[in-house]
């Protein structure tokens, strides 16, 4: 069936197909955390950098331009050529699945989910950063660049931490909770079409140079598309870390959340700041929380496990979300 309406019917091994859907995202949260992420030769995310990579080698400029119109379109129709076979893949192999006996269906479904997420490291590489930083400066730095794209070289331990923590919140959302909220309205194609436009923001939505490259124009249509996608998610996910925190002045938080250039990112860093009371800076760009303490060592490790915390809270959000969309679909159908 190419809707919604597989949900009303009942598998062939006698379960009834909603309970099998339900369940998918708790399966699929299990296998992330006790597996981690598959190899890189079978990671449908790696595929999807892989082409985005060719794709911008070929697109983008090696020269800045003024203003490229032409660029910005042809960047704009790979991203969406892209982006229809994405869709066309997950979904029929959603289809394929949905055929088989309900818990071979939500087995299998979740096993295809999991690359679309990744909670464990994330959480595994911050708390390697304060590890690092138990170190050496140096260390710390080196293991803070695995996960941001800023220059770490002129950091000091404390900016370290901060931009550790700033990542652990920003990517909450980007890796665990914009996928299943993707997944809860459109199912594997949704959570797919979103991993792949966070993934094509990663590598194409810079506003200059990168890589050689210039980005302004042949990555503008990859930012806003994120932006879009990401937008109702970001505030989930701070309302998640809200509720966490055992409860966050909404008025400070949204204070907070737009002083950073970005209009989501800063949901999420904005609440992870106040829920644990510290100043999160990126030198030069923005503050958060400015009256707040230094991070230290321990707030890393807060960090984590309000993050963990936030991922078993979206779990009965998603259940609500499937709930909506089955009452929203019986009633179109009646």
């Amino acid at each position: 069936m190419s809707d919604y309406g597989f949900l009303l019917t009942t598998p062939a091994g006698g379960w009834p197909l909603l309970a099998v859907w339900i369940g998918v995202p708790m399966l699929a949260l299990a296998v992330d955390w006790w597996l981690g992420e598959p190899p890189a030769g079978w990671h449908p995310v790696v595929w999807m950098g892989r082409a985005l990579q060719w794709w911008g080698e070929r697109l983008a400029p090696v020269a800045p331009v003024a203003r490229d119109l032409k660029v910005f379109w042809l960047a704009a129709l790979a991203w969406c050529a892209q982006a229809a076979i994405i869709l066309i893949a997950s979904w029929a192999a959603q289809e394929l699945v949905l055929m088989l006996h309900g818990f071979l269906a939500a087995a299998l479904l979740a096993l295809l989910l999991k690359p679309l997420l990744a909670w464990r490291m994330l959480h595994d590489e911050v708390l390697a950063v304060e590890v690092a930083l138990g170190q050496s400066l140096e260390a710390g730095r080196a293991q803070l660049s695995r996960l941001v794209s800023r220059d770490v070289s002129s950091l000091t331990a404390v900016q370290v931490r901060e931009s550790a923590i700033e990542s652990l919140a920003e990517n909450l959302n980007d890796s665990v909770v914009a996928p299943l909220f993707w997944f809860a309205l459109l199912g594997l194609p949704g959570a797919a079409l979103y991993r792949f436009a966070n993934t094509a923001d990663a590598m194409w939505g810079y506003p200059g140079m990168r890589g050689g490259r210039y980005w302004q124009w042949a990555g503008k249509w990859a930012a806003r598309a994120d932006d879009v996608l990401s937008w109702v998610p970001a505030r989930i996910t701070s309302g998640l870390l809200a509720v966490v925190a055992n409860g966050l002045p909404l008025s400070k938080l949204a204070r907070q959340a737009r002083k950073t250039p970005s209009p989501n990112s800063g949901w999420p860093m904005a609440a992870m700041a106040l829920a644990l009371g510290v100043r999160l800076a990126k030198p030069g760009v923005y503050t958060l929380n400015s009256r707040g303490r230094r991070a230290g060592p321990l707030d890393t490790q807060r960090a984590a496990r309000l993050g963990s915390r936030v991922v078993l809270a979206t779990v009965p959000v998603v259940v609500v979300l499937h709930l909506l969309m089955l009452g929203v679909w019986t009633g179109l159908r009646a």
